[in-house]
C-alpha cells in the first residue's frame, strides 16, 4: 500500500513528459491526461480507505528514516483531500476537452494542467515543510501558465497581480522555513512538533503567525485576499474552476496541518483563527452581493467559504475540526460544480454579466438545473451538503459558547442565499437588460437539446451528482472526518508512526476536547 502514495505524484508527472512529447497528436495527449488522471484517482480512493483502516499510510523514499529522508504520509485528512481533489482534476479536465477552447489551442495545456495536478497531490502528502514549499511551487508555476492562457489585457493584468502575490508569499514562506531550520534544526514536520515545543514561547508565536500569513496568503483570507476576485474570474472556464476549487483548499489544508500539528495552539492563537474567520465570512460575502458578474460572486464566495473552515479549526475541538474538513470536501465539489456552470452560461449567452443574460430556464433548463443544485448547497439548504456543513460547524460553536461566530455564520449563509437567488432570477428568469458583446452563433452556442456539448454537461453533471453524495452518505463521511479530527487534535500517533518510534515526548501530548462518548471510540 506504500508504494501507492508517490504514485499520486510521479504518474501526473510523468505523463506531463509523455504528453510534450506527443504534443503533435492531440487525441493522444488527451488519452495520455485522462488516463493518468484517472489512474491517480483510482490510486487516491484506495490510499483513502487504506488510511481509514491503519491510521496511516507512510513511504520513506530510498528507505531512509524520518527525519533525513524524504517521508510521504497520507493519514485520513490527506485521503480526503487527495481522493475529492483528483475527482476534481479528472472532471475538469474532461469539461476542458468537451469545451475545445485553450485545450485546443495550446499544446502545453495538457502537461501543465498534470503539473498543477502533481502540485495538488504533493502538497497533501508531503510530511515536510521544505517539500511542501517545492509542490506549492510546482502548482504556482502551473497556474501561472493557465491562468493567462489566452493572453488578453485583463488576463495579463490579472495575472500580474496574481504572479507578484504569490512570488512574495513564496519569499515568506522559505524565510519561515529558515527561521525554523534556524531554531530547530529540522524541517520534518513530525520531528518538528516536539522541537518546537521546546522552544521559547515567544519563537513559537512568532513561527505560528507567520505560517498563517504565508499560508493565509494562499487561501484567500482576510485581509491577505485582495488578489482573488480579479485573478480568477478572467481565466478560462476550466482553469478557474480547478483554481476555485482546489488551490485556496491547498492553503487552508496547510494552516490546519501546522496549527495542529506544530504548535500547542495557545488561547491567543483560537481567538486570532475565530476574528480572521469572522472577517474573512462577513468582507467576502458583502464583496459578492455587490457585484453582477456571475463569476466574480462566485469568487467572492470562495473568500467567504473559506472562512466556514477556519471557524471551525479556530474552536480546537474534535467537532469544530471535523466540521472544517466536512466543509472542505464538501466546498470543493460544490465551488467546482459552480464555475463549471458558470462556463456554461458563458458559452450559450456570451457572457456572465447579469445584465446581459436570461431566460436560459427556458433555453437551456440542463444548465438551469445544474446550477441549482450547487447553489443550494453553497446557500446551506437542507438537505444538501452545504446545510449539513454549516450545521456541524454551529453545533461544534455553541457547544463552546462562541455564540457571535455562530451568529455571523448564519447571517453570512443568509446573505449567501440572497446573491444565489439574485444569479438564478437575472441569469435563469430575467431577461437580458443588454446584448452580449461577441455572441457565438446559435450552432455553436447551443449545439444540442442538452444547450452544451456533452463533454461539457457530463463532467458538471457528476460534480453536480457528487454533491448530492456527499448529502446521502454525510453520515460516513462525517464519521471519516471526525476521526481524521481526532488524529489532528492528537498528533502524537502520527508524530511517532512519521518518526518510526512508539515514543514521543510528554510535551507534545496534547489535550484534546471530547466529548464523553466521542472519548470512548477515540484511538
Amino acid at each position: 500500500m506504500s508504494t501507492l502514495v508517490p504514485l499520486t505524484i510521479a504518474i501526473p508527472l510523468l505523463a506531463a513528459a509523455i504528453t510534450i512529447v506527443v504534443g503533435r497528436w492531440r487525441w493522444l495527449q488527451r488519452i495520455i491526461a485522462v488516463a493518468a488522471l484517472t489512474a491517480v484517482f483510482g490510486i487516491s480512493i484506495a490510499l483513502l480507505i487504506g488510511a481509514d483502516d491503519q491510521g496511516y499510510v507512510i513511504h520513506r523514499d530510498g528507505g531512509w528514516p524520518a527525519p533525513f529522508g524524504i517521508t510521504l504520509v497520507v493519514d485520513r485528512l490527506a485521503g480526503l483531500m487527495i481522493a475529492v481533489s483528483s475527482l476534481v482534476l479528472l472532471a475538469v479536465h474532461i469539461y476542458a476537452i468537451g469545451q475545445a477552447g485553450e485545450e485546443r489551442r495550446r499544446i502545453a495545456f495538457h502537461p501543465v494542467y498534470l503539473v498543477l495536478a502533481a502540485g495538488v497531490m504533493g502538497s497533501f502528502v508531503t510530511a515536510d515543510l521544505f517539500n511542501l514549499f517545492v509542490a506549492f511551487e510546482m502548482m504556482l508555476a502551473a497556474s501561472y501558465v493557465l491562468l493567462t492562457f489566452g493572453g488578453r489585457p485583463d488576463q495579463v493584468r490579472s495575472g500580474m497581480s496574481y504572479v507578484v502575490i504569490s512570488l512574495v508569499a513564496s519569499a515568506l514562506f522559505i524565510t519561515t522555513l529558515a527561521w525554523v531550520y534556524t531554531a530547530t534544526g529540522t524541517v520534518n514536520m513530525a520531528d518538528l512538533s516536539i522541537r518546537i515545543a521546546e522552544l521559547d514561547p515567544a519563537v513559537r508565536a512568532m513561527l505560528a503567525l507567520a505560517m498563517l500569513a504565508v499560508f493565509g496568503i494562499k487561501a484567500g483570507l482576510f485581509p491577505l485576499f485582495f488578489w482573488l476576485p480579479d485573478s480568477y474570474p478572467t481565466a478560462p472556464g476550466p482553469v478557474v474552476a480547478v483554481f476555485a476549487g482546489l488551490l485556496t483548499k491547498v492553503g487552508v489544508y496547510a494552516i490546519i496541518r501546522t496549527q495542529t500539528l506544530l504548535f500547542d495552539r495557545p488561547d491567543y492563537m483560537g481567538t486570532v483563527l475565530l476574528v480572521v474567520a469572522v472577517l474573512t465570512m462577513v468582507i467576502g460575502v458583502f464583496g459578492a452581493i455587490a457585484q453582477d458578474d456571475m463569476k466574480r460572486i462566485l469568487a467572492f464566495h470562495i473568500i467567504s467559504q473559506i472562512g466556514y473552515m477556519i471557524f471551525g479549526l479556530g474552536l480546537f475541538t474534535v467537532a469544530g475540526v471535523a466540521g472544517a474538513v466536512f466543509y472542505i470536501v464538501h466546498h470543493i465539489i460544490v465551488k467546482t460544480a459552480l464555475f463549471l456552470v458558470a462556463g456554461l452560461v458563458a458559452r450559450r449567452a456570451g457572457s456572465s454579466r447579469l445584465s446581459e443574460v436570461g431566460g436560459l430556464i427556458r433555453t437551456a433548463p440542463v444548465i438551469a438545473a445544474l446550477f441549482a443544485v450547487p447553489a443550494l448547497s453553497l446557500a446551506g439548504l437542507p438537505p444538501f451538503s452545504g446545510f449539513l456543513a454549516k450545521f456541524a460547524l454551529a453545533d461544534a460553536g455553541l457547544a463552546v459558547d462562541e455564540w457571535l461566530v455562530v451568529g455571523a455564520s448564519l447571517f453570512v449563509g443568509m446573505l449567501t442565499l440572497f446573491s444565489m437567488t439574485k444569479i438564478w432570477s437575472n441569469v435563469f428568469w430575467g431577461a437580458p437588460d443588454e446584448e452580449p458583446v461577441g455572441l457565438a452563433p446559435e450552432s455553436e452556442r447551443n449545439p444540442n437539446l442538452l444547450g452544451a456539448p456533452v463533454g461539457m454537461i457530463a463532467p458538471t453533471a457528476v460534480l453536480a451528482l457528487s454533491s448530492i453524495g456527499v448529502s446521502i452518505f454525510a453520515g460516513a463521511l462525517y464519521d471519516v472526518s471526525e476521526r481524521a479530527s481526532i488524529e489532528l487534535l492528537e498528533p502524537t500517533g502520527y508524530v511517532s508512526a512519521v518518526l518510526g518510534t512508539d515514543e514521543v515526548d510528554d510535551e507534545v501530548e496534547f489535550e484534546v476536547d471530547l466529548e464523553p462518548e466521542q472519548a470512548e471510540d477515540a484511538p
